[in-house]
């Protein structure tokens, strides 16, 4: 099993890496809270990876902290909620703000998550709130500082809020929204934001 990755960012995507590590290219899905942590493409990278084997299928999963990775771990233990809504769960609000809401039951923040219904949402308070940390976890010692990359194309925010679970219309109008708002020319990481700021409204 891979359990860690440290190499060159070769792409950045929303929701997507690709990590060369001496040659080897390797694709690695992350959340939103690891994707705007990360430098532009051409830097090092060190990530926590949790290794999802089906019979059909070998994923990578990346982490920039230690908590992002327990939660998403802790997640997946639970019936009816597997890597994808994982992923949403922590792109939906930060890592220690999830804590937070599962252990106080708050279960109007934690259905506010797309693909994330009220019973879902009790479900995952009810097996998991007396077992998560108190608190965040730092990040993997030698992780690169926030730096913003270039902007990519509208149809990349659209399929990054898609991918989240987000209806395409009301993506639609949020991409826009924060396109007019930031222009069009903004880092990816701005306008992203931007388009979550207004789907939290």
């Amino acid at each position: 099993m891979i359990a860690f990755l440290r190499g060159r960012l070769l792409e950045k995507h929303p929701n997507r890496l690709i990590v060369d590590v001496n040659g080897v290219g390797y694709d690695v899905a992350v959340p939103l809270s690891t994707f705007f942590d990360l430098t532009a493409p051409g830097a090092e990278v060190s990530l926590r990876v949790h290794t999802h084997v089906r019979e059909d299928q070998l994923a990578l999963y990346g982490f920039g902290s230690a908590l992002e990775q327990h939660m998403f771990e802790r997640l997946i233990t639970i019936s009816g909620i597997g890597p994808k809504l994982a992923l949403a769960a922590l792109s939906g609000m930060a890592p220690a703000d999830l804590v937070r809401a599962i252990r106080t039951a708050d279960i109007a923040r934690l259905s506010s998550i797309p693909g994330i219904g009220k019973k879902t949402a009790e479900r995952i308070v009810v097996e998991l709130k007396d077992k998560l940390p108190a608190g965040a976890a730092p990040a993997v010692p030698g992780a690169p500082a926030p730096t913003p990359a270039e902007a990519d194309s509208r149809a990349d925010l659209l399929s990054a809020l898609v991918n989240l679970g987000y209806q395409r219309a009301t993506a639609e109008k949020a991409v826009d929204r924060a396109i007019a708002a930031d222009g069009a020319s903004a880092d990816i990481e701005v306008l992203l934001r931007a388009a979550l700021r207004h789907l939290a409204r």
